[in-house]
């Protein structure tokens, strides 16, 4: 099995925020899952124009490296391309089930910059992401209190299968062999999906069979219901 280390190298990006200017706010999110672990996390302040996602909109091929494989590189450079002001990675790998991250942004540089968006991958999953799309900044001092959605792409079918080409954009499979819950030898939940545009995810379904069953997620340790993030807005 491909390590999950290998599989996420390209996202480990710097933790440091793109725009070197004075923080006006800050971001922290927190992982709500029993069982799932989110992959380096995409934190972006910008414009209104450029939406991370869309329900019911087929997913980019950047949006789609990203919750195939946890590969935010593309999201990067696309918003590095619109003059945002981006946090990568802000947790240094992987965020784990209650454990939470902070990301310090600002405004200062480009009024422009009046949007959040978040996005990361959901492991176990296939195409599974939690994410926040162009959400109004605070304008006001204080505290803001969201709570996010896990989503599915829309790009893979959730067979629930942990294989060694798992996390590559365009092959079925998940990564993840190395995390608690994760067995193998399953036969695969489902060969198909209907949905194939950005939509609310089913979550893992699992089962409790570590060598056999139809999913190599176990139910008891993977599955999740929304809301599976709770992000924290302060304007300074």
């Amino acid at each position: 099995m491909k390590p999950i280390n290998t599989l996420l190298a390209v996202s480990l990006l710097s933790a440091a925020s793109i725009n070197s200017h004075a923080a006006e706010w800050s971001v922290s999110i927190t992982n709500l899952t029993h069982g799932s672990y989110f992959t380096p996390l995409f934190v972006t302040a910008h414009g209104s124009a450029n939406d991370l996602f869309q329900i019911g909109q087929p997913a980019s091929v950047a949006l789609q490296a990203m919750a195939e494989g946890g590969d935010i590189s593309g999201l990067v450079a696309q918003y590095n391309g619109e003059d945002a002001d981006t946090v990568a990675n802000p947790a240094s790998g992987l965020l784990m089930p209650g454990s939470s991250t902070t990301a310090e942004l600002n405004t200062d540089a480009n009024p422009v910059h009046e949007y959040l968006s978040i996005a990361a991958m959901i492991l176990p999953s296939n195409d599974g992401f939690v994410g926040m799309d162009a959400m109004k900044i605070p304008t006001a001092p204080g505290t803001y209190h969201y709570y996010l959605n896990g989503y599915d792409a829309g790009t893979e079918v959730n067979d629930e299968m942990v294989t060694a080409e798992g996390g590559t954009p365009g092959t079925l499979g998940m990564p993840g062999p190395d995390l608690p819950g994760i067995g193998s030898g399953g036969t695969g939940v489902t060969t198909e999906e209907t949905n194939k545009t950005v939509h609310i995810h089913r979550n893992i379904l699992g089962d409790t069979d570590s060598t056999g069953g139809l999913s190599d997620a176990d139910s008891r340790i993977n599955r999740w219901l929304n809301p599976i993030a709770h992000v924290t807005v302060t304007v300074k």
